[in-house]
């Protein structure tokens, strides 16, 4: 088995979950805070989305899907086209909503769907490449693969986790 099979699998998970979370979902559920600070699973998919977009297009010199497939203006929030929710305060959170699972699970899978592209044709050796030297070391691609992988695995945790305390009420 060669890197690239186990980054397959790992992000194959990713979607699996996020399916999982998302589907069979009103938009009321999708949308719910479990308090005013708290993440809804829209803006948790929405956000683990985008940073797997825009990571993993900045590492592969890929166009992020969210502008170029028009991602952005189909979710039409009142956010800078860029965003990716890093930083946001609870009212940026509040802006993050959809009317349905199925935007949501669109956009994941086209994200997906160009990860994976990525990653199939993807040489060990290259996961030694520095694609970000703003960090102290610098960041290589199997680190950079890995941290979104992470973050990913983390918030589609949450997002089960505020579907079983939805479900359960």
């Amino acid at each position: 088995m060669q890197a690239k099979d186990v980054l397959v699998d790992a992000y194959g998970r990713i979607q699996e979950e996020v399916h999982a979370v998302v589907d069979g979902l009103s938009s009321d559920e999708l949308n719910a805070r479990l308090d005013d600070e708290a993440n809804s699973i829209t803006w948790l998919v929405w956000h683990l989305t985008r940073v797997q977009d825009d990571h993993i297009a900045d590492a592969s010199g890929l166009k992020q899907l969210w502008l170029a497939q028009d991602w952005a203006d189909r979710f039409g929030l009142k956010l800078p086209r860029r965003d990716t929710g890093y930083g946001h305060t609870a009212s940026k959170v509040a802006k993050v909503r959809v009317d349905s699972g199925e935007l949501l699970l669109g956009y994941h899978d086209a994200v997906h769907e160009q990860t994976l592209g990525f990653l199939r044709d993807l040489d060990d050796d290259e996961l030694d490449r520095v694609v970000d030297e703003s960090w102290t070391p610098p960041v290589t691609l199997g680190v950079r693969l890995v941290s979104v992988l992470s973050d990913d695995l983390q918030h589609v945790g949450q997002a089960a986790f505020v579907r079983g305390v939805l479900r359960a009420r």
